[in-house]
Formats: structure tokens, sequence, C-alpha cells
């Protein structure tokens, strides 16, 4: 009898951990701590600040989308590394520029957690990135999708990956 892979709590938690904290390593320069894991970000947990919200989903064996919640200050501070720039520079630019790097961020943070999951027996596709800006946000639930909500520490800011699964 063939027994089915089953994708777990710990598997799911270990993936964006790994994710996370390579991105950031490998692309900023930067180590992402996780803090905690909760049923759902919290204002309190996002902070009072603007946001940068990258979104990748993926389809297939699994189904699901990931958000990164990033404070802006933050992903001008990713944009300005990553690209060379100074700050004014980063300012001059202007959020279109931001915004790709957050999105391609975004996309090898949700590469990363894919990949895991393909590993582990649930092969799926990423979708386009998009990206969502402002103060306040909030994620709503998916019907009938597992949520799982990780909070991490990375030079001081608050970052937040949003999961919501359904198995396909």
């Amino acid at each position: 009898m063939i027994t089915s892979p089953t994708i777990t709590d710990q598997l799911i938690q270990q993936s964006i951990i790994r994710s996370v904290g390579n991105v950031c390593h490998t692309m900023l320069g930067l180590e992402a701590s996780f803090t905690e894991k909760t049923a759902a970000a919290s204002r309190e947990d996002l902070g009072s600040c603007d946001h940068v919200l990258g979104c990748v989903g993926f389809v297939g064996d699994i189904d699901g989308l990931v958000y990164l919640c990033i404070p802006l200050e933050f992903a001008r501070s990713a944009t300005a590394h990553l690209l060379g720039l100074s700050p004014a520079e980063v300012e001059q630019q202007g959020s279109d520029t931001v915004n790709d790097v957050i999105r391609e961020i975004t996309n090898m943070t949700v590469g990363g957690f894919k990949n895991t999951l393909a590993d582990a027996g649930f092969p799926c596709k990423l979708t386009v990135p998009t990206i969502i800006r402002g103060d306040n946000l909030s994620v709503a639930a998916i019907k009938s999708a597992t949520r799982h909500v990780f909070l991490f520490d990375c030079a001081g800011h608050r970052l937040v990956a949003d999961i919501q699964l359904k198995l396909g």
C-alpha cells in the first residue's frame, strides 16, 4: 500500500524559517531570527508604520499563498543594499523600484518554501508575485485554508510571513 505524504506544522515552520533566513542572509547580508508563530498577524505584530506586502501563490498538489509583510523603512533599506543605492537615490527612484525588489525577495522566499514542499512530496508551481502597499493592512484568511503566521526580527524590523495552505 502506498501512503500519501503528509504536510506537518513542523515541516511548514522549518521550511519558512529556512527560506526567510536564507534570503535575508544571501541577499541582504542580514540574519532573520524567528520570534514566534501566531494564529493571525495582529495590528500589534505589524506595528503602526507603512508596509509593503509581497504575495506569491502556488498551485499543484498543495495550493496556497504566502504574504510577506515588510515595513516600508526596511523595504527601502533592502532596496538600497541590493541595488547599491543611497537612501536618497532610492527615494528618487520611487516606489516602483522598491516594489520590484520586494517582489523579488518574496519570489525567492516563497520559491525556497515551495521547493521544500516539493521535496516532501507536494509538487507545485509558483504564481507571479504581486505587491500591496499601505498602512493598517490585514490579510484575510482564505476559506477552508490552513493558516500559519510566522514572525521574524531582521535588523530590528518585524517581518511577517502569512502562509495559507489547501491540499489540492
